[in-house]
């Protein structure tokens, strides 16, 4: 696959309000693959936003390149790049209709007005606005008005789309149903989408490759099941998705290597790293289940005290204490679990996990 932008090295400082100054950008470096969903996913101030300005060239780096379809863009303006963004507050314009906001290009391209209408006409319908061009912004919803935003963005076909949290005021109902959409709108149109979030949910729904940002920095790239199930760091562990972090030392256990935590904890971890490793084990609440009365070698057990049961819809959390003050939970899919059917708060049970199935994440 083609590289369609590149960023080298890249480093951007703003200066501090207390003094010094703060490093949004830390030596990143990032390659984007044409027809990409990429997500820069993270968490406020990790450099995300800063990131995108750079590529769209409403932000100078102190140091390192953009290059987009193989060339510098070094000193290029934002409307000279071959790249559109979509802002989180979509910038519509109040005084004109949707077809002159979504025309607005082609008219300062001096396009005919029979290829103008044409080309309006055709995003339009690509975003389900087709009978809307007459309508002022006022007149939309907050959805119709982000898809005039992505009408507008499209029409003259960039390179790369740059969507800076486009998705963040709309409701939930609406925000998870125009996810999908921005998914079938890239792979229907085969630009690349480059875009920000702090929604860990947005960024694992809709990306080919998620880049998980800290503090200027980048913690790991990949598609989102690696990220979920294979995470690099402490960090990504514990922002994507739910799950309890145990952190402590390899050491011999009776059949498998276990975890020793500071307090105590002993944890089975299967087939693990030499003894006297430095390691954090990630126990995500659908690796647990209630343990059972037959004993089995390919489990390991955490003795607990369940705390409270959490009716969501479609699965039942179950908060349970460990030993060692530790809360951890247990997700089971539909009403809950009959072997805690009869376990109120305050009751002490037994928690299970495939050996083999909880990542383990060694400290460099």
């Amino acid at each position: 696959m083609d590289s369609i932008a590149e960023v080298r090295e890249a480093v951007k400082r703003f200066p501090a309000p207390e003094g010094g100054v703060i490093t949004a950008l830390d030596d990143i470096s990032l390659n984007i693959q044409q027809g990409q969903f990429m997500t820069l996913l993270g968490p406020s101030g990790c450099g995300k936003t800063t990131l995108l300005r750079a590529i769209s060239g409403f932000e100078d780096l102190d140091s390192g390149e953009v290059r987009i379809a193989g060339e510098s863009v070094a000193g290029v303006p934002p409307y000279r790049r071959p790249v559109n963004t979509v802002f989180q507050n979509y910038a519509l314009f109040p005084h004109l209709s949707v077809s002159g906001n979504v025309g607005y290009g082609l008219d300062l391209a001096r396009v005919s007005k029979t290829e103008r209408e044409q080309r309006v006409g055709e995003a339009l319908e690509r975003v389900n606005l087709s009978g809307f061009d007459r309508r002022k912004p006022a007149q939309l919803s907050g959805g119709q008005q982000q898809r005039v935003a992505l009408a507008r963005a499209i029409i003259n076909q960039p390179k790369l789309l740059l969507l800076d949290e486009p998705l963040s005021a709309l409701d939930r109902n609406l925000r998870q149903s125009m996810q999908l959409e921005l998914k079938s709108l890239q792979h229907d149109l085969g630009i690349c989408f480059l875009f920000v979030t702090h929604d860990q949910e947005e960024a694992l729904t809709m990306s080919d490759q998620v880049v998980v940002l800290d503090h200027g920095r980048i913690e790991q790239i990949g598609p989102p099941e690696e990220l979920y199930h294979q995470p690099a760091t402490r960090f990504v562990a514990g922002f994507i998705g739910d799950g309890t972090l145990f952190s402590g030392t390899i050491e011999n256990g009776a059949e498998d290597p276990i975890l020793v935590t500071e307090d105590g904890l002993r944890i089975s971890v299967g087939i693990g790293p030499s003894v006297g490793t430095k390691a954090t084990l990630i126990i995500r609440p659908e690796h647990l289940n209630i343990a059972p009365q037959e004993p089995d070698n390919s489990l390991g057990i955490l003795d607990a005290v369940l705390e409270q049961s959490v009716f969501q819809g479609a699965t039942r959390q179950y908060v349970c204490k460990l030993a060692n003050g530790t809360s951890i939970s247990v997700s089971v899919a539909g009403s809950g679990d009959e072997a805690l059917s009869n376990v109120n708060p305050g009751d002490p049970i037994r928690l299970a996990y495939r050996r083999n199935t909880p990542h383990l994440i060694l400290e460099s």
